[in-house]
């Protein structure tokens, strides 16, 4: 047996034992410790992408997570529910594209083509729903099929709105759509079907070029009267689309999220309606006329049964009165805030979207010197 002077065998036993450590810490968990952005470093563990299976992929928000998924190099097939007639161009082009992109579209109804769905889902590994809030309750039809399939390893319903097991007194219309969300997931826990349930809050389309106004006559940037809930003191998030599926789809395979939220809230897009009035003022240099409606007033509002727009009356409810956005500390034992897991994702900020809004906008002044107006 070959012998080695006492400090080679010194500096042998050390080298060993470092990389014993080494490779022990880095084997015990896919993560390292926490980065100076506040996010979660991962370690590239090699592991195949997962294949999606993208229902409602050509969606308003799904032709978002069919794009994401694509970059991301995943295989993907999405469900259409039928083929587009023939004066129906936007959907045609958009099936065009993403089949040139490699995406399998499959034509069908989850409601209703059963054998199909299954054979489908036995392609893949994940199943993302992008359905509209009205098949909300249909998706049990989803959630059957993949316990048929037994091969699912992770099932993302579609929630990409408010956490609807952390509210407090929501109000009629609005109530039973989160009822739908929630009973969702009392059945996606019950069958055992391994879940991520994505916290969107809301999408930008809806909130920034409105400045969180619900039907305003005009949109930026020529609002100049707006409207706050409450005090407009309670904060709510919202985010750009694109961002939202970024960060959905890379929580598929991050073990981290398994059989818990990911919550979309990035800081700069979390504001109330005084800072989102208050960010646009300083960006247009433009003062807004605020009027500001209390709960009781919104409730008559709400309960007015020729109002038709209680149902967004309702979730402004939770939101603006109730503090349902921002009411609760995103805690590890039931999720993760995705800017902060995943912040190799530079997202959309409301302040960027302002800023191409004046970007695309020239100010024209009238002759006689009074206020100017925009022109896109």
């Amino acid at each position: 047996m070959m012998k080695f002077p006492s400090h080679v065998s010194i500096l042998l036993f050390c080298l060993t034992s470092y990389l014993l450590f080494f490779s022990f810490t880095q084997g015990a968990s896919p993560y390292g410790r926490s980065s100076h952005r506040g996010g979660i470093e991962r370690v590239n563990n090699n592991k195949a992408k997962s294949k999606i299976f993208i229902v409602g992929s050509i969606g308003r928000f799904g032709r978002y997570v069919t794009e994401a998924s694509i970059k991301a190099k995943h295989t993907t097939i999405g469900l259409v529910r039928a083929i587009p007639s023939a004066n129906e161009t936007e959907k045609i082009n958009l099936i065009a594209q993403f089949k040139s992109w490699g995406v399998k579209i499959v034509y069908g109804d989850f409601n209703i083509d059963r054998k199909l769905i299954v054979k489908t889902m036995k392609k893949v590994d994940v199943v993302i729903s992008c359905v509209g809030g009205s098949e909300t309750p249909t998706q049990v039809n989803l959630t059957s099929a993949i316990v048929e399939a037994g091969n699912i390893k992770r099932f993302l319903p579609s929630e990409f709105a408010i956490d609807v097991d952390r509210l407090q007194d929501p109000v009629e219309p609005a109530k039973s759509m989160f009822a739908n969300k929630a009973n969702i997931r009392r059945v996606v826990e019950s069958l055992g079907i391994p879940h991520t349930y994505v916290v969107a809050n809301g999408f930008s389309a809806r909130f920034w070029p409105n400045l969180a106004q619900v039907n305003p006559p005009v949109l930026l940037p020529y609002i100049k009267e707006v409207v706050a809930y409450g005090t407009g003191d309670s904060k709510a998030t919202a985010s750009y689309e694109a961002d939202i599926a970024t960060y959905t789809i890379k929580t598929i395979d991050d073990p981290l999220t398994l059989n818990k939220n990911l919550y979309i809230s990035p800081p700069l897009n979390a504001l109330s309606y005084n800072e989102l009035f208050s960010l646009w003022e300083t960006k247009s240099g433009n003062t807004l006329s605020k009027s500001y409606v209390s709960e009781e007033e919104m409730l008559q509002m709400i309960n007015d049964p020729t109002n038709t727009v209680n149902g967004l009356l309702a979730i402004c409810y939770s939101v603006a009165i109730k503090n349902d956005y921002a009411s609760y500390v995103i805690d590890p034992s039931f999720g993760y805030e995705a800017s902060a897991l995943y912040p190799e994702v530079i997202y959309k900020s409301v302040g960027n979207y302002f800023d191409e809004v004046l970007a695309n906008a020239t100010l024209i002044s009238s002759s006689n010197g009074a206020e100017g107006t925009f022109s896109i």
